[in-house]
């Protein structure tokens, strides 16, 4: 069986009475020369687990199952379980979680399975849970090397944006605070069954070792860029002034040490200015 053939794929769901659900954001790949290579620039290799969020019918599975040592994929629709027991019934190395990636015990996971491996994450993330589950794994400090995922190719635009320009939003500064990001490839809507409405792009990001910032200054740090970015409009004088309650001298005072202008808008901060900005309005805060 090919699980990129359309004929064989509809076979396969016709023997299972699986349907796509517009609720979960199904859409399985069709080309065969895409998951190899996210595979390939995912860190899918001797010596590595692989962690999958989302499986489909495991195309993407069976090509990390194939270079790396471990594969566990985490997959909300109980009604692929049958499926992916046939499609991927010739390895041994995977594991299938049949939990929501959002409420599912990471950490437990990666301890139990990959132990004396590297780790890293590879996945075809559903569009509208793209932003919180890269989130969750950024967050939640998992003990991985790289994230490797499919997202829409408009979310990778503001994924890969820079830091302090104006196409970068809070998720870009979510994600660049934890490491660096890149765009791979594009792969447009024909390469999908049933296709979607936008294209996609494949990005994958480093994750570094150590965080910038550490409890209460990572915490408020967050918060500068929530209350600025929701206000993004305004100056950031206002914006923080108006959602976090600081005073607008205080503001002013910490943006002149910069070098920055009183009427700078957060967009216009780039990775370092903002930490900066916000570990020493801190301060003034305390």
């Amino acid at each position: 069986m090919e699980l990129t053939n359309i004929g064989d794929i509809k076979q396969l769901l016709s023997r299972h009475g699986f349907s796509f659900s517009k609720g979960l954001g199904q859409s399985f790949i069709v080309n065969p020369t895409i998951c190899p290579q996210i595979a390939e620039e995912g860190n899918a290799q001797h010596g590595w687990g692989i962690l999958e969020i989302g499986t489909g019918i495991g195309v993407l599975t069976k090509e990390l199952a194939l270079r790396a040592d471990k594969v566990s994929a985490v997959e909300i629709d109980t009604r692929l379980m049958p499926v992916l027991k046939e499609t991927l019934s010739d390895f041994s190395n995977i594991r299938i979680y049949n939990e929501d990636v959002m409420k599912a015990d990471l950490h437990h996971i990666i301890k139990q399975d990959f132990s004396g491996l590297r780790a890293a994450v590879c996945a075809n993330l559903p569009y509208y849970i793209t932003s919180p589950v890269i989130m969750l794994l950024l967050e939640s400090r998992l003990p991985v090397e790289s994230i490797t995922v499919m997202v829409q190719k408009e979310a990778a635009q503001r994924l890969c944006a820079k830091v302090g320009s104006r196409e970068s939003g809070a998720i870009t500064v979510g994600v660049n605070y934890f490491g660096s990001v890149r765009k791979l490839f594009d792969v447009s809507r024909g390469n999908f069954i049933p296709s979607p409405n936008v294209d996609s792009a494949v990005i994958r990001i480093d994750v570094d070792k150590e965080p910038r910032l550490n409890g209460e200054a990572e915490k408020f740090f967050f918060s500068v860029v929530k209350a600025g970015f929701s206000q993004r409009r305004k100056t950031l004088a206002n914006a923080i002034s108006s959602q976090l309650g600081a005073d607008k001298e205080q503001v002013y005072s910490v943006l002149r040490g910069l070098g920055l202008p009183e009427t700078v808008r957060i967009e216009a901060l780039d990775m370092d200015k903002l930490t900066d900005f916000s570990s020493e309005l801190m301060k003034l805060m305390k």
